[in-house]
């Protein structure tokens, strides 16, 4: 390199610092962005805790936990929806109506509790592959959609259970054993908690691990090129919307036993509780919203 060569390249590199250095802010932010809420997190557990210190309690956190379990196991669906760049406002109504369907089937019908149970699980699958082929198949908005499934579901809710509530001490012990604590140390964990833990941890695999979660984020980023690519996205919306109609319906189970009861009159704000679940965990809402937009318009 000749010394006019040497000047110049030294000249560039020292007036491109500044822009490397934005560069590597950049990336940096791009990279632990999603640590905010979890920053937020501790820092409001440290204030809270200073406030009271019974915070920090044993008993308060396994109570918290019980707590958080029925939206985190909701909010599970509604990531799978969000990471497709859709949304679903039914969530209430497909738990809620699921809980109703399984209590009445038990009680009222006199099924086993666990059949009881997989039909109340396969009505949920059913109702989220509604949803799934009503977006894949007529290509309706996913907004529009769930919120008129919304309200479906909520009607059929009434026509089943007639208003009544049916309580947790009619139904087999199955139906309200997610409610059962036991102890772990000075803590009290329920089995819903259990079984929250259990399905946070397999699809933390499925989506990082699978070509199926893979393929749920290539079909929420760009659906024309993953198209293009061989991906059949309009096979993995619907499986999407199917896998988050059944977790909904584990949200209704775990449900009653929190509850030990199955009513009618609750799951009108689960739609916003879950979506608000999935924000603070880090999953890019205003992302999926842009997305979800451009994608559903109409010219």
């Amino acid at each position: 390199m000749t010394r006019t060569g040497l000047r110049e390249f030294l000249d560039s590199r020292r007036t491109s610092r500044p822009a490397r250095l934005r560069l590597r802010i950049k990336n940096l932010a791009g990279d632990y962005g999603t640590f905010g809420p979890l920053f937020v997190l501790i820092l409001a557990i440290a204030a809270f805790s200073v406030v009271n210190p019974r915070f920090l309690s044993a008993s308060n956190l396994s109570l918290v936990l019980g707590q958080v379990t029925v939206i985190a196991v909701l909010a599970l669906g509604q990531t799978l929806i969000i990471l497709t760049a859709g949304i679903d406002l039914s969530v209430g109504g497909i738990a809620v109506f699921s809980s109703i369907l399984m209590a009445n089937l038990a009680v009222g019908a006199g099924l086993p509790g666990g059949l009881a149970l997989v039909v109340g699980f396969t009505l949920g699958a059913a109702m989220g592959a509604v949803n799934g082929a009503l977006v894949t198949k007529i290509g309706l908005p996913p907004f529009i959609v769930t919120l008129g499934t919304l309200s479906i579901f909520f009607s059929l809710n009434f026509v089943v259970s007639e208003g009544a509530t049916v309580r947790g001490a009619d139904m087999p012990p199955i139906m309200t054993w997610t409610g059962i604590t036991f102890a772990v140390g000075d803590f009290r964990i329920t089995y819903g908690s259990i079984i929250m833990l259990a399905l946070f941890a397999y699809f933390a695999y499925a989506l990082g691990q699978t070509s199926w979660g893979k393929h749920i984020y290539a079909s929420g980023d760009n659906d024309e090129a993953a198209r293009l690519v061989g991906i059949r996205t309009g096979r993995v919306l619907f499986s999407v919307y199917t896998v988050a109609g059944l977790l909904y319906a584990i949200g209704a189970w775990i449900l009653i036993g929190r509850l030990a009861s199955a009513s009618p009159n609750i799951g009108v704000e689960y739609a916003l509780d879950s979506i608000t679940a999935v924000v603070l965990g880090g999953t890019a809402f205003s992302v999926a919203v842009v997305v979800c937009s451009a994608r559903w318009s109409v010219p």
